[in-house]
């Protein structure tokens, strides 16, 4: 048989029963589309899920300075942190076990019906530290390069230190009185999104620290972009104190590529395995209503082997009759399903992710689903003998 016959013969099989064919074509369009959307959702929910990931990947940092390095890092040294680039924010900070536990009051009249002293943490500080613990200032202000260069007795209170304290306006300068000195409250510091035992301390100025012990720097806080931490932490010893890089010690939270990644290819997984069993649904869909069709044909079966058709004829016209469905079933299901990935990410508000290989080869898969359905229905049409199909 000449190939253009044979792709007459099919296609005027395929177009005698066009609410049929249409049906047939139906399930492997529902098989494909469902696969290309998965594929397509798949990459993009797990798109979403590294997003999510990376917006809890560790950007704090924080660098300890042992006590016995002294003036290693200066209150200075932050600023040498900046020029590295994806720091965001970096700040010196200054505590000992004594100031971490001190005589804290609000004034020094003694009134034993109300509580005016508290035991609080005293915290030297550079005027970065709002930005390096990403806290905001809830009343007030922080203190700035001028109260540092002219020696202020200036201090910021933590939102519970300053609850603790009785300290709610600004307007009356008030004063804290730490160790009998005397420090005005010129803000309170809240929101704080890490280095949370700020919010019960007094925080003090470099040059106003010093009159508490306070003079050498104990650790800085760093906060980086997205990505950089791994970078900043190796780089930031070097940057603070060249000469004992190897002495401070880096503290910077692992990041979640593991989890990431296996969390990405378990969805992917999944989402794989919902789209090959609506496939393998609709390749069943295919090979029953071809085997249905080889049923009601026998009498033209029977009549073209009578007229010298050969069983690898009959065999050669059902396959390509159930490949020709599958394949206009792979084309609309390809783009019907890139079609539903755009809007379900346009109305998720998504950036929808597609992999034109998959797409690409939707046809193809359709193709070959209709050719594998159409495997036992084309055997069984071509075994049928001519005397027996006309009887």
């Amino acid at each position: 048989m000449d190939i253009r016959d044979l792709w007459s013969e099919a296609l005027a099989g395929v177009l005698a029963r066009p609410v049929r064919s249409a049906l047939t074509t139906l399930g492997t369009v529902l098989g494909i589309t469902t696969l290309v959307v998965t594929l397509g959702i798949a990459a993009t929910a797990g798109n979403q899920i590294v997003g999510r990931f990376d917006e809890l990947t560790a950007t704090a940092i924080t660098v300890d300075v042992p006590t016995r390095l002294g003036p290693a890092v200066g209150w200075d040294s932050p600023a040498e942190l900046l020029r590295l680039r994806g720091v965001v924010s970096a700040s010196a900070v200054a505590q000992t076990e004594a100031s971490s536990n001190l005589r804290v009051t609000s004034n020094t009249i003694v009134d034993p019906t109300r509580v005016t002293g508290q035991t609080l943490a005293v915290v030297a500080a550079t005027p970065e530290l709002p930005g390096a613990v990403l806290g905001r200032m809830t009343r007030g202000r922080f203190f700035d390069a001028g109260h540092v260069r002219r020696g202020d007795r200036v201090a910021v209170l933590g939102e519970q230190a300053a609850q603790m304290l009785g300290v709610a306006r600004m307007e009356s300068a008030p004063a804290v009185f730490v160790e009998g000195r005397a420090y005005t409250v010129i803000g309170v510091l809240g929101g704080l999104r890490r280095e949370q035992a700020l919010a019960t301390a007094v925080i003090v100025p470099p040059t106003a620290g010093a009159e508490l012990g306070l003079e050498h720097v104990s650790r800085v806080l760093v906060n980086t972009s997205l990505g950089a931490a791994d970078l900043i932490a190796r780089q930031a010893p070097l940057a603070l104190s060249p000469g004992h890089a190897t002495e401070l010690q880096v503290i910077a939270p692992p990041t979640p590529k593991r989890a990431r990644d296996a969390v990405q290819d378990d969805v992917d997984g999944l989402f794989l395995i919902l789209g090959l069993v609506s496939l393998v649904v609709g390749a069943v869909g295919i090979a029953n209503v071809t085997l249905v069709t080889v049923m009601e044909r026998v009498a033209e079966i029977g009549l073209r082997r009578a007229l010298g058709a050969a069983r690898r004829h009959i065999a050669a016209q059902f396959l390509l009759e159930s490949t020709l469905i599958g394949l206009v079933g792979g084309v609309i299901g390809s783009s019907l399903g890139i079609v539903i990935v755009v809007a379900v990410s346009a109305v998720r508000d998504w950036t929808p992710v597609l992999d034109v290989r998959p797409a690409l080869a939707a046809p193809l898969a359709g193709a070959a689903v209709g050719l594998l359905a159409g495997l036992h229905p084309s055997l069984r049409a071509s075994r049928m003998e001519p005397a027996d199909a006309l009887r």
